[in-house]
C-alpha cells in the first residue's frame, strides 16, 4: 500500500507535560505524558530520515483570555470551567507554551498553532497537508481523548487515512484512553505501536510515495 505520510505530534508542550508547567503546577498527573517522550523521539527521527514531514501542534492562548472557550460556549464542563478560572495555560510566546526540550522541533517542521481541541479547526493544518499531497497522518502526542481524538475525526472526515500509534499518545484518563484506541481501530484507522510501524515500513507493507498522487 502506498501512502504520502506526514508525523502529527500533539500538543507536547511544558504546559501540558513538564514540571514546573501549568498542568503540574495545578496538581495534574503528568506522568502518562511525560512516559512517551522517548517514544515520540524515536518516531520523529525515524520518520525525518525517511523523508516524511514533521507537524507539531501547539495550544495557544492570548494573555487577554480572548480565545477562550468561555467567549463562545454557555455550557462548558465543570472541569474545563476550573481550568478556565485557576489556570494562564500555553500563553503566547511564555515558556509554558513551547514544546518540550526532548522534541524540540527543526527549522524545516510545520508548527500548528490552534485554540481548540481539533488541530483542523481554524488552522492552517489543512492548507499544509494539501501543499505537501499528504494522504495519510500518522498520530502521536496528548491528550489521547481530547485534543488527538478531535483531530482523528476530522482527519477521517476529509479524507485522510489515520495511523495512531498507542504508544505514542497518553491521557491523565486511563479508562478514556482506551476507549479512544479502540473506537479508532473500530471505526477510523490503524492503531499500531511504533515498532509495528517501522516493521511495515521497512518490509514495503506501507510504502512511502510522497506527493505519489
Amino acid at each position: 500500500m502506498k501512502i504520502n505520510p506526514v508525523l502529527l505530534v500533539v500538543d507536547m508542550q511544558n504546559g501540558f507535560c513538564s514540571k514546573g508547567g501549568s498542568f503540574d503546577k495545578f496538581g495534574f498527573n503528568i506522568k502518562p505524558y511525560r512516559a512517551i517522550i522517548p517514544n515520540i523521539r524515536r518516531m520523529i527521527d525515524y520518520m525525518r530520515g525517511k523523508g516524511v514531514p514533521i507537524y507539531y501542534s501547539k495550544a495557544i492562548r492570548e494573555a487577554s483570555g480572548i480565545d477562550l472557550i468561555d467567549k463562545v460556549h454557555k455550557i462548558i464542563p465543570e472541569s474545563r470551567r476550573e481550568r478556565l478560572e485557576k489556570m494562564h495555560l500555553c500563553i503566547r510566546d511564555t515558556w509554558d507554551s513551547d514544546i518540550v526540550d526532548e522534541l524540540k522541533p527543526e527549522p524545516e517542521d510545520y508548527i500548528v498553532e490552534k485554540r481548540r481541541d481539533s488541530v483542523f479547526q481554524d488552522t492552517e493544518f489543512e492548507l499544509w497537508l494539501k501543499a505537501l499531497r499528504a494522504d495519510t497522518i500518522v498520530f502521536t502526542g496528548i491528550d489521547t481523548y481530547i485534543c488527538v481524538e478531535s483531530t482523528v475525526r476530522d482527519a477521517f472526515n476529509k479524507g485522510y487515512d489515520v495511523i495512531l500509534l498507542r504508544d505514542c499518545v497518553a491521557s491523565r484518563n486511563q479508562k478514556h484512553h482506551e476507549n479512544t484506541l479502540e473506537q479508532i481501530a473500530e471505526a477510523y484507522g490503524l492503531v499500531l505501536n511504533s515498532d509495528e510501524l517501522i516493521s511495515m515500513i521497512e518490509n514495503e507493507e506501507l510504502k512511502l510515495c510522497f506527493k505519489c498522487k
